[in-house]
């Protein structure tokens, strides 16, 4: 995550060094209980363990329920695909309308290489059309297919033809590098196809990390067990 270009995707480091941190913290205490055979800090291990466990359980099922749905739609004769807002969830639908968290995400767009580096990469017309343009790339790079306008090259398209298509995004787009099509749905859905596929690896990361982390807190159990024998035994003599 970190070595992305734009601030907005090395932010994303920013919540996984934090549960790392809460785990290191949960695991010392715990650490600190079983070597040193305290009953007090096993139980607010155990404890703080069952809320981790929990928030990861929680977290996860509604990632893959909000990732549930949304799709790419197949554009005749290219090998990249469309996508459309309205096939999200509602959720994501609401975050990316919301006027300030996508001023936010579009300022990171524009300084963002998604667009940029097109023409650098596709030097020709024909290498362009075969490209497999990334979901973010489709969808604010370059006008929907559905507008008719013909490129001229990565980059840029001729705009005097009318529009085949109603789609407000066919007016929306300029081939000026700050505006492109970064205030249309259809970049907005690149956007949500983008964070539906980080947020699904996330997920699968949380279900291995739930699974180790609650047999670490089964040994937990069984060292607190064996804490509280021990108390016993000291106070039986």
């Amino acid at each position: 995550m970190s070595t992305h270009n734009d601030e907005c995707r090395r932010s994303l480091t920013i919540p996984v060094i934090a549960l790392g941190g809460v785990i290191f913290l949960i695991s010392l205490i715990g650490f600190l209980g079983a070597w040193k055979n305290i009953s007090c800090l096993l139980w607010t291990y155990l404890i703080m363990l069952f809320v981790v466990l929990v928030a990861i359980m929680v977290f996860t099922v509604l990632a893959f329920i909000i990732t549930n749905t949304g799709t790419g739609h197949v554009v005749p004769g290219a090998r990249y695909k469309e996508y459309r807002l309205q096939d999200y969830s509602s959720w994501f639908v609401k975050q990316l309308n919301n006027t300030e968290k996508w001023t936010h995400l579009r300022s990171c767009l524009v300084k963002s290489d998604d667009c940029n580096n097109l023409s650098k990469r596709y030097k020709t017309l024909k290498q362009y059309k075969l490209a497999e343009l990334t979901p973010m790339e489709s969808g604010c790079c370059r006008p929907p297919a559905e507008c008719g306008y013909p490129a001229l090259n990565a980059s840029y398209f001729d705009l005097s033809y009318h529009p085949m298509s109603t789609n407000i995004d066919c007016k929306l787009y300029k081939n000026a590098r700050s505006v492109r099509c970064y205030d249309c749905d259809s970049c907005k859905a690149g956007v949500a196809q983008y964070m539906k596929t980080e947020w699904r690896v996330v997920a699968i990361f949380n279900v291995i990390l739930f699974v180790i982390l609650l047999f670490v807190y089964f040994v937990g159990c069984c060292a607190r067990r064996n804490a509280g024998g021990s108390d016993a035994k000291g106070n039986g003599r």
